[in-house]
């Protein structure tokens, strides 16, 4: 295969918002790029398009008037695909179909040299079912690209069996000379991003379905004390739900029906109505002319706290203490078993047991438990659940002292594992996994969904920021809790603990 240099031709197929977001992207790191749709004059009008993004870069000075025509001038229409014919590279944006790609990359194999590129931009499908069949499966590859293609800056380089991997480590150079931050994975189903970030969709539809808050209440907690850009109902009426659900029952299908997997009734009723989100006017939320976005639930206190007294350890809560104290509260510190108290009140970091269980086996009263936050000095809201027997004046004296540090606090219902520390501590569970079955490396995975979804932090870092044990007891506790494989831990997880290492060795 020749080797790609900033002025090899490319060509791209499709040219809708993928296909256009790519072209834009070869074009800008210099490539002479022709774009072709079988749709007449499909391309040229996404050529249009794009000329217009770029007039909008120059309004706001991000990019030079003279460059925006250089990078206009490298782009061409083509109306047949025997103009793709001298390529070294083809991307394919189609349909997300086997078979109508499969039957492009025949097409291709016969009509360009032997030496082109084939790349793929496919999201979910194998990349060895896609080089089967062809004479030199060997020239296939991943390369796929996360929408908008011009703003973000993952590219999964996605390797088939019979991938040459000479050819994906110059895919790889090639994706960073394009100021793209490529990542290596292998061709398993959802390859990276669309595997690992099944739970975060995953665990706010369960939490929705058993009762534990409503939709703006869960995702104000992803935002607001995970961290995360946007909560799982959001996102997927963004995305779009008819989307969304069809790559879980991809993925699902694709492992043989593994629980961890399994789609959401929730999710699928939405798309039984065609409420998919944003695009249709309707889907978790209303975005219909004159709707209003319902708040996330908040608890209130007018009681004054004046002193409170941790004992021993609260382990990654431990910089509450920081919070508090600067807030005006008297904290005293002795030994114990990592408990703040307050009054009646008793609070512990979950550990993701329900909170009446905990109060039963440790044998506590009036126990409040406390979610995960990516950073307890920061964060703006924080969940709390409550055991059964716990009294309304403790659990006011509990929201009074989270409420008086600076937290909207928000009650959910006694679930184990709360929300934040459920959804990343299976998050950082089916990273592990992707790792031991070797679908990329922890730091490739870890950058993949910082990158490519805007995670705050990579799942596996914030693992072992966590504490692996503790990390894992989380989700021996799930497992128990629900009696489902779901939440089996990763062999990984348990090995990396024993061994007494770290993902990323």
């Amino acid at each position: 295969m020749s080797a790609l240099n900033g002025n090899s031709p490319v060509a791209v197929i499709g040219a809708g918002a993928m296909g256009a977001g790519i072209a834009q992207v070869a074009a800008q790191a210099g490539h002479p790029v022709q774009l072709y749709d079988n749709r007449p004059g499909a391309a040229a009008q996404a050529l249009h398009g794009i000329d217009q993004q770029l007039g909008r870069l120059v309004d706001k000075g991000k990019l030079d008037a003279a460059e925006r025509g250089a990078i206009s001038a490298r782009l061409q229409p083509v109306e047949s695909i025997e103009a793709l014919a001298d390529a070294q590279l083809v991307i394919e944006a189609i349909v997300e179909n086997l078979q109508v790609k499969q039957d492009l990359l025949r097409q291709l194999e016969a009509l360009c040299t032997d030496d082109c590129i084939l790349a793929s931009n496919t999201s979910s499908l194998s990349i060895t079912s896609l080089a089967a069949g062809l004479r030199r499966p060997q020239r296939v590859i991943g390369m796929h690209f996360f929408n908008p293609a011009p703003v973000m800056a993952l590219v999964e380089i996605v390797s088939g069996l019979a991938t040459d991997p000479q050819l994906a480590a110059r895919l790889y150079q090639l994706a960073k000379a394009w100021d793209k931050q490529p990542v290596h994975a292998r061709s398993t189903p959802g390859f990276i991003v669309n595997r690992v970030a099944r739970p975060f969709y995953a665990e706010s539809l369960r939490l929705l379905q058993e009762g534990a808050a409503d939709c703006a209440t869960l995702d104000a907690l992803l935002r607001d004390a995970g961290g995360f850009r946007m909560g799982a109902f959001e996102l997927t009426d963004l995305i779009g739900h008819d989307v969304n659900y069809a790559v879980t029952c991809s993925v699902f299908d694709a492992f043989y029906g593994d629980f961890r997997f399994q789609p959401s009734l929730v999710q699928k009723e939405l798309v039984d109505a065609g409420r998919l989100g944003r695009k249709s006017g309707r889907g978790f939320y209303d975005y219909r002319e004159g709707a209003e976005r319902p708040p996330a639930a908040e608890l209130q206190s007018t009681t004054r706290i004046d002193r409170c007294v941790v004992e021993g350890c609260l382990g990654v809560m431990q910089p509450l203490l920081h919070r508090l104290k600067a807030s005006g509260i008297s904290v005293t510190e002795r030994p114990g078993n990592g408990l703040l108290r307050v009054g009646d009140a008793t609070l512990a970091l979950s550990d993701g047991r329900l909170a009446s269980q905990r109060a039963r086996e440790d044998g506590l009263s009036n126990l409040l438990l406390v979610d995960l936050a990516l950073d307890y000095t920061s964060a703006a809201r924080i969940a709390i659940s409550k055991a059964a027997d716990t009294t309304a004046q403790a659990q006011d004296q509990a929201i009074a002292l989270l409420r008086q540090a600076g937290f909207s606090v928000s009650e959910v219902a006694d679930l184990p594992g709360l929300v934040v520390l459920r959804t990343v501590a299976t998050l950082a569970n089916e990273a592990a996994d992707a790792v031991l079955q070797g679908v990329g490396s922890a730091a490739d995975i870890d950058l993949a969904m910082r990158a490519g979804v805007n995670y705050p932090c990579g799942p596996l870092a914030w693992a072992e920021q966590m504490g692996l044990g503790y990390t894992l007891r989380v989700l021996q506790n799930l497992q128990t809790s629900y009696g489902e494989t779901r939440y089996r831990p990763s062999l990984l997880l348990r090995r990396v603990h024993a061994q007494g290492g770290h993902l990323h060795d």
